[in-house]
């Protein structure tokens, strides 16, 4: 079973945003081969933090050594490889799957860059988070194909646009 804990402050808007989160964690995890933690008998969660470019720009500096803000951060609490494992020798059935950030301005600019809204861009960011918790990665070019195209599928399952899209102008 899947469970989100979800946090936000200001600018962050007030709105369902728990729904939004759960929606797109749970069609991350289900067209990945890790779906069977949609109906584990573990309680599998995702921790979710709306916060301001201020936070993110902090942590993004703390464990990436980059100053600057970034859309979103993903904190892995479990390695990959060992998530069935754990599900399974779950001592008190809870498994923490990790922590998801989405930093508030850099979401707004870059919904406003797409044309898209804030919840939609919001969704695409939970998913490529939950992606990364997973133990998907972007850092070469095979890893980031197959990650884009697990999200394109993801994202076509909400029904919302394809981000790596290249359109001619």
């Amino acid at each position: 079973m899947l469970e989100i804990a979800l946090s936000s402050e200001a600018p962050w808007p007030d709105q369902d945003w728990d729904a939004l989160a759960q929606r797109a964690a749970t069609a991350a995890i289900e067209r990945t081969p890790h779906g069977e933690l949609l109906t584990s008998a573990a309680t599998v969660e995702i921790s979710f933090r709306l916060a301001s470019d201020d936070e993110v720009h902090t942590l993004n500096k703390q464990y990436r050594q980059k100053d600057k803000p970034t859309n979103v951060l993903s904190f892995p609490m479990v390695q990959a490889d060992l998530l069935e494992t754990i599900t399974q020798n779950s001592d008190d059935g809870e498994v923490l799957l990790g922590d998801i950030i989405l930093a508030h301005g850099v979401c707004v600019a870059e919904a406003a860059e797409r044309g898209i809204s804030v919840e939609d861009h919001a969704m695409h960011l939970m998913v490529h988070g939950t992606l990364h918790l997973l133990g998907y990665d972007h850092i070469d070019d095979d890893e980031a194909e197959g990650m884009e195209q697990i999200e394109r599928d993801v994202l076509a399952a909400l029904g919302l646009h394809d981000p790596y899209l290249i359109t001619e102008d």
